[in-house]
């Protein structure tokens, strides 16, 4: 992996993005870019009531997630990024907007400050796409102990993995690896150890 590749991982809350991270990164001597949320002043506020802070704490991740893409365009290795700003936009801002926590005005305002800056941006050469079930993230969100996190509810979880299938169909900006996190385990089982490595090295 000499040639400067920029690799991306997505999926939903708990899917397992900042194990993979962590894993690629051991394995491969990576540079990771992980998600801002401890740096976020309003995502505390927003769980408690989103519909207030809703676009405030989106319009922090995509600044912030915009300025962590120009960052890591300038690395010099390979980097791995935990969560992209394709998926603030298109899953999360969206998902807002549908639950009418976001009203259109602010959101067509979001969405076109989001297409320009996509368009200035480079892709990933490789989208990591993990599935989870809902049963599967709500178990992870609980172990892991967040206090932010710990009252999402299911249904919130579930849309956001139906728009998680919306955009992984039509995505197209690089080649995209699907896997199904549920049962993975590459950290303890060699047969899945040494299959996912065998797929993510096709494309790198």
């Amino acid at each position: 992996m000499a040639e400067r590749k920029f690799i991306a991982i997505a999926g939903n809350i708990g899917a397992g993005k900042t194990e993979l991270t962590e894993f690629l990164c051991s394995r491969y001597g990576l540079t990771p870019f992980y998600e801002p949320n401890d740096e976020n002043p309003y995502l505390a506020d927003f769980y408690d009531d989103m519909r207030t802070w809703a676009f405030r704490s989106q319009l922090f991740f995509l600044t912030h997630k915009f300025r962590l893409h120009l960052a890591l365009q300038d690395e010099p290795g390979t980097v791995i990024q935990d969560r992209t700003i394709y998926e603030d936009a298109e899953i999360f801002a969206r998902n807002l907007f549908r639950q009418r926590l976001i009203d259109k005005r602010d959101f067509d305002t979001y969405w076109e400050l989001y297409q320009s800056i996509r368009r200035a941006l480079r892709p990933p050469d490789l989208m990591i796409q993990l599935r989870c079930p809902v049963r599967t993230l709500r178990r992870r969100i609980r172990a892991r102990g967040r206090a932010f996190e710990r009252n999402i509810p299911a249904p919130y979880l579930r849309r956001l993995n139906g728009l998680y299938e919306d955009w992984f169909a039509s995505y197209n900006l690089s080649p995209a690896l699907v896997l199904e996190t549920d049962k993975l385990d590459y950290l303890t089982d060699l047969v899945d150890y040494v299959d996912l490595l065998d797929r993510i090295e096709q494309y790198l």
